[in-house]
């Protein structure tokens, strides 16, 4: 199996699928370590919940305003996760308090670090939740609090910048939502949208543009 020449603990990898699961193959190679990491982030979800919400987000940085310099390490993206997890506990106990049976969520993710043709890092999120809490992401100019409006706070709250400044910053890409149901029947597992999903995800995975060695991480998931 091929080594990663800048990190001798990654492989590539080549084929169309993952443990049966269809890749992005034209985006290839990808890291076998990181397709790993995602479908376990994946599986530990569908262990928790039979149904997920499951999307895409992006995150850049400002140009034009200045930071400190914890942007530059992977600090920020764990400021990011701890807010937004914060906001998705606190909406889950006021739904609690509203009803009785209100679902409880986890919150699973998945990202990744990439360098821009400009030098600016930027990151790419996959968001794991319970649909049974949550269905969807929101409109984005709703005036309404939503999934989106989560993400832009927590963004901006990572960053350390008012929220009005974050406009343009965060991104829900095109057909970014999956929801995808899992369940047992006599042949097995039965699955609705999971290839569909990983397909996309694997895009997290790819070697090119990511920076390897020094203090910063390239990829990262949650735990548990």
């Amino acid at each position: 199996m091929l080594r990663h020449p800048d990190n001798r603990n990654l492989h590539f990898h080549y084929d169309d699928t993952f443990e049966g699961l269809p890749v992005m193959v034209e985006k290839g190679p990808f890291i076998r370590e990181y397709l790993a990491d995602l479908k376990r982030t994946i599986d530990l979800t569908f262990d928790q919940y039979s149904r997920v919400l499951a999307f895409r987000v992006d995150l850049r940085l400002p140009c034009d305003i200045e930071l400190d310099d914890y942007i530059d390490s992977n600090e920020v993206i764990s400021r990011f996760f701890a807010s937004f997890k914060s906001k998705v506990k606190h909406h889950r106990e006021m739904a609690s308090r509203r009803y009785q049976h209100a679902h409880s969520c986890k919150v699973r993710y998945v990202w990744a670090r990439e360098q821009g043709w400009r030098g600016r890092p930027h990151y790419h999120l996959l968001i794991l939740l319970n649909r049974d809490a949550f269905y969807t992401v929101g409109k984005i100019a709703s005036d309404r609090a939503n999934m989106f409006s989560r993400l832009n706070e927590a963004w901006a709250s990572a960053l350390g910048i008012p929220v009005d400044l974050i406009a343009g910053l965060v991104e829900i890409p095109d057909n970014a939502t999956y929801r995808v149901a899992s369940g047992k029947s006599a042949k097995g597992v039965v699955d609705d949208g999971l290839g569909s999903l990983f397909r996309r995800a694997s895009y997290l995975c790819k070697s090119a543009t990511k920076v390897y060695g020094g203090s910063q991480h390239g990829f990262g998931c949650s735990r548990g």
